[in-house]
């Protein structure tokens, strides 16, 4: 079983409210209301989920989180298997795939970010190394494609969803503190879709609901078709059923937010066992179009 940094839920900074196992089960009922808002989920993202960290001052937290980075380039790769006779090249992989958090980014667009400058870029096969590694080493947490079982739809994509093991670490590597993520500073590599706080936002919400999923023996893939239609999570039921859930960074909900989930519904029927919007809001309720809107802070598992 994979060990991943708490949730939120087990930093035990408010008492969830909507359980993730219960909506697998096809309950409807939602409600509840947290004082947490964007400026706690940004303190959430740098605070890092390592039970040993967190509780740090922050700029020990931030210099423990640089020198597990420095440890995995310099230490661990070599017991791996895996020499590095360019060390600064890999910490800018590192910090490239950083900027690409929760997209699907390919790892050519990857290299290339790491290596804008030099022309002796390393090899593909010595990137596709780097990610192997990291995997092993439990620093990778990509989100795999959904295959539904069914043949509802065609054309998907086929990419993972990049993340690593904790959101601190992607913005550790890219230079961003809570006052910088809260300016809308975008770090030190240019790759990100969408700003890099709203994809470190939905990266610690997927950290929390794999560990949620992983309790009701279900499992968290992504959506993506070639035609553009996207759900950022996909919750997937012992049964083959579904919850797709939408990640927005925002305080409400609007129509725009909830058209792919719509379409999701459209296209699988009842394999779709619910919709759910994870926000940075007040409260949980449900939309008149009977879409789920849920707190961060109040999921649980």
């Amino acid at each position: 079983m994979r060990m991943r940094p708490l949730s939120l839920a087990e930093r035990g900074i408010g008492t969830p409210s909507v359980s993730l196992a219960a909506l697998l089960t096809g309950v409807r009922d939602i409600d509840g209301t947290t004082q947490l808002r964007l400026v706690d989920y940004v303190e959430e993202i740098t605070a890092s989920g390592f039970p040993a960290i967190r509780g740090l001052p922050p700029r020990v937290r931030r210099a423990e989180l640089d020198a597990y980075i420095e440890n995995v380039v310099q230490r661990e790769f070599p017991e791996q298997g895996y020499p590095v006779r360019r060390p600064a090249v890999l910490r800018a992989w590192l910090a490239a795939y950083a900027a690409a958090t929760s997209t699907t980014a390919a790892y050519s667009k990857i290299l290339d970010a790491a290596t804008a400058g030099p022309a002796n870029k390393p090899a593909k096969d010595t990137t596709l190394t780097y990610r192997d590694a990291l995997s092993s080493l439990w620093l990778l947490d990509e989100i795999p494609p959904w295959i539904p079982g069914r043949n509802h739809l065609d054309r998907l994509g086929q990419a993972p969803k990049h993340q690593l093991a904790d959101p601190a670490l992607a913005a550790r590597l890219l230079g961003l503190e809570s006052i910088a993520l809260l300016r809308a500073e975008q770090g030190s590599v240019n790759l990100s879709e969408g700003t890099i706080l709203g994809a470190l936002f939905e990266h610690l919400a997927a950290l929390s609901i794999h560990t949620y999923a992983e309790a009701s023996e279900a499992r968290v893939s992504h959506l993506r078709t070639r035609n553009n239609h996207e759900v950022d999570l996909i919750v997937q039921h012992a049964d083959g059923r579904v919850l797709g859930v939408e990640v927005k960074l925002a305080d409400r909900v609007e129509d725009t937010d909830v058209k792919h989930l719509h379409w999701l519904r459209d296209r699988i029927g009842d394999d779709l066992i619910d919709a759910i919007v994870i926000y940075a809001g007040e409260r949980a309720y449900r939309r008149r179009d009977n879409v789920a809107v849920v707190p961060l802070a109040l999921l649980g598992p």
